[in-house]
């Protein structure tokens, strides 16, 4: 088991947490970008500097994935091209994607970007808070913790 981190708009407190988790329990962690990253050295954490482009480090990392690894992202359809291959996907601020809930979440994220697409102001995100990352860190420790299957 790895895992995958769409790392271009990870948050950098998340990052920093797999980092510690990578050497604490001896995963592998491996981290997507457009952009050289810099990461503390570890043979538990690599980096892949991927080409710029519209979902260049999604395709990536959704073609290199094994069932069982998991996926860290926000992005809601690498989130369901990772649920379609066996593989895990958590958003940073600590939710799981699954079958049951990527396909709405999907749906919906498409609505919205249709909005914004017609002139329609839908806003963002909420920003990044504490309890967001508390429970990515609990879901994580969660996932860890769990018997290989």
């Amino acid at each position: 088991m790895q895992i995958w981190v769409d790392a271009d708009a990870c948050p950098a407190v998340i990052k920093q947490m797999l980092y510690r988790v990578a050497d604490r329990v001896n995963v592998h962690v491996v981290l997507v970008a457009n952009r050289a990253l810099r990461t503390p050295p570890s043979p538990w954490i690599r980096t892949i500097q991927v080409a710029r482009g519209l979902d260049v480090a999604d395709d990536h990392i959704a073609s290199a994935i094994a069932p069982g690894d998991l996926v860290v992202t926000a992005d809601i359809p690498l989130a369901a091209a990772v649920v379609e291959r066996g593989a895990f996907a958590l958003n940073p601020r600590g939710e799981f994607y699954t079958r049951e809930n990527v396909r709405e979440l999907l749906d919906l994220r498409n609505l919205v970007q249709g909005l914004r697409d017609n002139g329609v102001q839908t806003g963002g995100p909420a920003s990044f808070s504490y309890a967001d990352r508390q429970a990515f860190a609990n879901q994580l420790d969660r996932f860890l913790a769990r018997p290989p299957s």
